[in-house]
């Protein structure tokens, strides 16, 4: 049987729009100077999964008309409110599907999103939308191994494995091990030239409530059953209060993954 899609791990996020908004972090500052040293003055941006405008703002105060697809209508409704700029369009829909016309933006750009698209969407669709020298420009938040967390994430994965949510997969990286899924993507396509990853040190400090909204904004948490998840919280962010002095470091390492198409 079809999920419906409402079962979509990329469309939960619409059901917590305003504790995503008020939660989640924006992005460094740098990373934007980088980027739009590779643009024109005042691009057309064409920006992939805004959520309700953690970069979006950034595009926009640097000049950018952009033309934003969000997935979630509740997400872009937030957008709207939160950035009421006439220099941004907002359309509700699927990147691999909106009809954004051929060839008329100078860069597409996507901030912890563009992973809930397809490889194949992932290097086509910039292809058919960007102008001829055209700049694609992917940012990923990166979890990493560091002191900085003094040892929370190693400690907390017991009240994980009791809720079904342990770590699976490879260790989190070092800092300078960083290497965004994307980079991989686009060197492998002959159709892309510049391929260059920009890394930036960007922890993030929560209370023990903030970890706790945190966690809830996640697609994982989301699509737990309420007892699970309700269980988890509590657990969490009772740990967080008790065992780590309200208060939580994660320590992340934001990457800024660029190619021109040719």
């Amino acid at each position: 049987m079809a999920k419906s899609p409402a079962a979509e791990p990329r469309r939960s996020f619409d059901g917590v729009a305003e504790i995503y908004h008020g939660i989640r972090p924006g992005y460094p500052a740098p990373m934007f100077e980088d980027l739009f040293q590779l643009l024109p003055r005042h691009p057309a941006i064409l920006e992939v999964g805004p959520g309700t405008g953690q970069a979006t703002r950034d595009l926009l105060s640097r000049g950018a008309t952009v033309r934003a697809i969000e997935i979630g209508p509740a997400m872009a409704a937030k957008l709207r409110e939160a950035l009421p700029s006439p220099a941004l369009t907002i359309t509700v829909g699927d990147f691999e599907e909106a009809d954004v016309g051929e060839h008329g933006f100078d860069a597409v750009f996507s901030a912890t999103a563009y992973h809930w698209i397809s490889q194949k969407a992932q290097v086509d669709r910039p292809v058919s939308v960007l102008k001829p020298g055209g700049v694609i420009a992917i940012a990923d938040l990166n979890q990493v191994s560091s002191p900085d967390d003094r040892g929370f994430f190693a400690a907390s994965q017991p009240i994980y494995e009791r809720y079904g949510e342990g770590h699976v997969g490879p260790r989190a990286p070092e800092r300078d091990e960083v290497d965004p899924p994307i980079h991989r993507v686009l060197r492998g396509d002959s159709r892309f030239l510049n391929v260059e990853v920009r890394a930036y040190d960007w922890n993030q400090t929560y209370s023990a409530a903030g970890y706790r909204k945190l966690m809830l904004s996640y697609s994982s948490t989301q699509m737990m059953t309420p007892a699970a998840r309700q269980g988890l919280l509590d657990d969490m962010e009772n740990f967080v209060r008790q065992q780590f002095g309200n208060q939580v470091t994660r320590p992340i390492v934001v990457t800024l993954t660029t190619a021109r198409v040719r």
